[in-house]
């Protein structure tokens, strides 16, 4: 499925694991059904919030394999095959073309970083490489790095890079960007409290933690923005900020993953160097989930 022209909700899928920390293959499916009976624009494997960092090879495949099967060619999937190594991101990237994903998310040269002109080559290599289209990834916090606004121009005009997931929080970032978005280059927003600032500067929606718990909702805010109801979506913005900014109280995936255990979805646990929640964050995010409506 093309991605080139996708608007919308796209959630960060997390990765349910069982209680031996095996993928629950079972539970991803019956995930990715939510999901798509929820309106979901598209689903995203294997990002931060799936814990692609404490996977195998072997098991991104397997992840990748089962969303794409389970998707059935109803939604477009994304596959994160990110790495700090150049190379191996292209290999990573060309198998999950093969696996059947519809598109690519690719995080910066995290740890060795790189200057702008290897973050360009790293990008480009993947771009050059595979068929598929490529989003890019900025979130400097995770990663020590940032693609400069430069360097995402040049990006931009590369014809298998279709847009950037923007999640330094920067709005003056976010504008000093804006206008490399087009028909062929699309800005997402990669952090769920400025969703709708984005949309205002020419955002196509949202790659999304919250909308592992309220995928409906989600969707239908960012819809409203984009076909006019703004009053409608502000509202929705608003009603759920608490709870959108109540995911990030400790490091993702830790709050989205408890608090869909919270709602009965029972993803199981996290790999390490993740742990649970602290009590305190526990008694919190819980009444965030009962305020929202979330907690039978």
């Amino acid at each position: 499925m093309d991605i080139r022209h996708l608007r919308g909700s796209i959630v960060a899928l997390v990765t349910p694991f069982h209680a031996d920390g095996s993928v629950n293959f079972e539970k991803l499916r019956e995930l990715v059904e939510w999901h798509i009976a929820s309106g979901t624009d598209a689903i995203l494997t294997l990002g931060t919030t799936g814990e692609s960092s404490t996977m195998t090879h072997e098991e991104d495949d397997d992840t990748l394999r089962c969303v794409v099967a389970s998707a059935a060619g109803r939604v477009p999937v994304i596959a994160g095959t990110g790495s700090n190594c150049t190379q191996t991101m292209v290999e990573k990237s060309l198998r999950a073309q093969e696996l059947g994903a519809d598109g690519l998310l690719l995080i910066t040269p995290y740890y060795n970083k790189a200057n702008q002109e290897g973050m360009y080559r790293h990008f480009a290599a993947v771009a050059d490489a595979v068929t598929i289209p490529s989003i890019l990834y900025n979130v400097p916090g995770r990663t020590g790095c940032a693609i400069a606004p430069e360097t995402v121009e040049r990006l931009a005009r590369h014809p298998n890079i279709c847009g950037i997931k923007e999640a330094s929080g920067d709005m003056s970032y976010a504008m000093r960007i804006a206008h490399c978005v087009g028909p062929d280059f699309a800005l997402w927003s990669g952090n769920d409290d400025i969703t709708l600032p984005l949309l205002s500067i020419g955002g196509s929606g949202v790659i999304s933690v919250w909308a592992n718990i309220m995928p409906r909702e989600c969707h239908q805010m960012v819809m409203d923005y984009l076909e006019g109801r703004q009053v409608e979506a502000r509202a929705t913005a608003l009603r759920y900020l608490d709870l959108m900014n109540g995911l990030f109280m400790e490091v993702n995936p830790i709050p989205v993953k408890t608090a869909l255990n919270m709602m009965g979805r029972d993803v199981g646990p996290f790999r390490m160097p993740l742990w649970d929640m602290s009590e305190s964050h526990q008694a919190a995010l819980r009444g965030l989930l009962e305020e929202a409506g979330l907690l039978a």
